[in-house]
């Protein structure tokens, strides 16, 4: 089950074409192959996992993407073409090049994306048969459908979109992910595509990206784990004629806007994590720096303890004081303030005289719950999103092969 709301609101974008299909790579009776084309101008940017068993698609997009020559992304769910070797790097690459020599364009310009099991090989031959129907199709397609085909665990489609106001002219922005289950920074088991119609220079949206996604996707966790294919990339047309490397007042707009629509994003990753029955969000304030507070978040969101006493609304106070506690940073303890919503759980360190039970159980039966640590010992605070962890993620995950 999924958390809270869902909007399914996006804009077209200009200079950008899409498509999906069935091509049947796992699932029976359902799109599992998405193609992009971007126009020629276009410029993308792109942030790639850090795992250390980066999958095949990883490897050659990031080769590709670096000759600054992509104009298509070629996207499957269902398999990951990861831990593949050298036989999975050359599946990935007949795969861009089934779509290269059917529209008779240098396989450079196709950027690979895979998502699914972890350990198989991609059925080639099914995207050697999908190549042309994929391109006639292109434009007949929306971002909606765009999002449903990259789906694996999720629930449902994550979209969102933003509009930029300059005088008469308007930026347009939509992004779509997926993800469910090994979300971790950095980024999550995760895909995101987001087009704009902005005009802006190749390092300018490199570093805007960077940044936004450092507010947004590497601020959320399920699990802990982070995923052998995580992507995350903006195509920039510059169709709306707004050229930010410009002005720098509309620079600053598109960057909050962007941050803004990656944040949401990064929420509905969270909110449809496997399992999940609860969306947590964990505010560390008052510590010395911003990688101490980071760094007691994430030891909180993660905590197996801490997420089992949210899944059953247990105001379990001393598994929050432990999460926080087994951090390598030190704090003073005798300092620390905990609340759970408006409720005061703990003050210098001890429980709070006046903390009540029921009123812990009221705030821990919500469906949105918030945790606040306040270190009261400096000017610093970080905030990031997680889930609870719920009998249901053991199930989807001992009955799904990785």
């Amino acid at each position: 089950m999924a958390v809270g709301g869902n909007r399914l609101d996006w804009f077209p974008i200009d200079g950008i074409e899409l498509n999906t299909l069935a091509a049947g790579i796992r699932y029976q009776n359902r799109e599992d192959l998405l193609l992009i084309r971007c126009a020629p101008e276009t410029l993308i940017a792109g942030l790639w996992t850090r795992n250390h068993f980066p999958a095949a698609p990883v490897i050659l997009a990031k080769a590709h993407q670096a000759k600054g020559r992509a104009r298509y992304l070629l996207i499957n769910s269902g398999n990951a073409n990861a831990a593949t070797g050298d036989a999975g790097l050359e599946d990935a690459r007949r795969c861009c090049q089934a779509v290269a020599d059917a529209e008779g364009i240098d396989v450079s310009t196709v950027l690979p994306f895979s998502t699914g099991v972890i350990g198989e090989r991609l059925p080639v031959e099914r995207f050697q048969a999908s190549a042309e129907s994929l391109l006639a199709g292109l434009g007949t397609k929306t971002w909606l459908d765009a999002a449903s085909a990259i789906m694996t665990t999720d629930t449902r489609q994550k979209i969102a979109c933003r509009a930029v106001r300059f005088g008469s002219r308007v930026i347009k922005l939509t992004g779509i992910a997926k993800g469910a289950g090994m979300i971790q920074p950095n980024m999550a088991t995760m895909l995101c595509f987001i087009g704009c119609d902005a005009k802006v220079q190749q390092e300018t949206l490199q570093d805007m990206l960077r940044a936004a996604a450092d507010l947004s996707l590497n601020r959320i966790t399920v699990d802990s784990d982070t995923s052998t294919n995580d992507a995350v990339v903006l195509m920039a047309t510059g169709r709306s004629g707004v050229d930010l490397d410009e002005d720098v007042e509309a620079q600053a707009e598109f960057q909050d806007a962007l941050t803004d629509l990656m944040l949401e994003l990064a929420h509905g990753l969270v909110r449809d994590g496997e399992g999940a029955t609860k969306f947590v969000t964990v505010q560390v304030a008052g510590a010395e720096t911003h990688a101490q507070a980071l760094e007691i978040a994430f030891s909180v969101a993660n905590s197996p303890l801490m997420k089992t006493a949210l899944f059953a609304s247990d105001a379990n106070w001393g598994r929050l004081a432990m999460a926080m506690g087994k951090v390598a940073t030190p704090f003073d303890a005798s300092l620390v303030d905990l609340f759970i919503g408006d409720v005061c759980l703990m003050r210098g360190g001890i429980k709070n005289p006046e903390y009540q039970e029921a009123d812990g159980a009221r705030v821990m039966a919500a469906e949105e719950i918030l945790l606040h640590v306040n270190l009261n010992a400096g000017d610093c605070s970080e905030t990031v999103w997680t889930s609870d962890l719920s009998h249901d993620y053991i199930k989807i995950n001992a009955e799904y092969r990785t």
